[in-house]
């Protein structure tokens, strides 16, 4: 039971990175030092999506789960998690890399929203 709500606490922890490494340059506009632990995160995540690399919480997730007595998986938790419900079957490394350069431009589109914001508040 412990491994088990601890590989829960691990997905919903690697969830909230996920959503951190896409939106968290909107926190810019309330404490401008997430920028020192969201750019890196971001870089990370492209790397991950660009490489194949597999993030180490992954394998965290299905050690928890083998202790627990249940089944780890195959593969990245993107691939297990979110690949079936968000998107389509059949995604390509053509369509990693377009992910990989969305994160990046959105995150653009944060950063640089906030630098305007910023210069036109002086």
């Amino acid at each position: 039971m412990v491994y088990d709500i601890a590989a829960d606490v691990v997905v919903a922890f690697h969830l909230l990175f996920i959503i951190f490494v896409i939106a968290g340059g909107l926190l810019l506009f309330v404490k401008r030092w997430v920028a020192w632990f969201h750019l890196p995160a971001v870089v990370w995540a492209v790397m991950i999506e660009w490489k194949g690399w597999i993030c180490p919480l992954t394998p965290l997730e299905n050690y928890l789960r083998y202790k627990a007595q249940g089944s780890g998986y195959e593969g990245g938790f993107i691939g297990h998690y979110l690949l079936p419900i968000v998107y389509p079957a059949g995604l390509t490394q053509e369509i990693q890399y377009f992910l990989g350069a969305l994160v990046i431009v959105v995150n653009l589109l944060f950063y640089g929203g906030y630098t305007v914001f910023s210069l036109r508040k002086k």
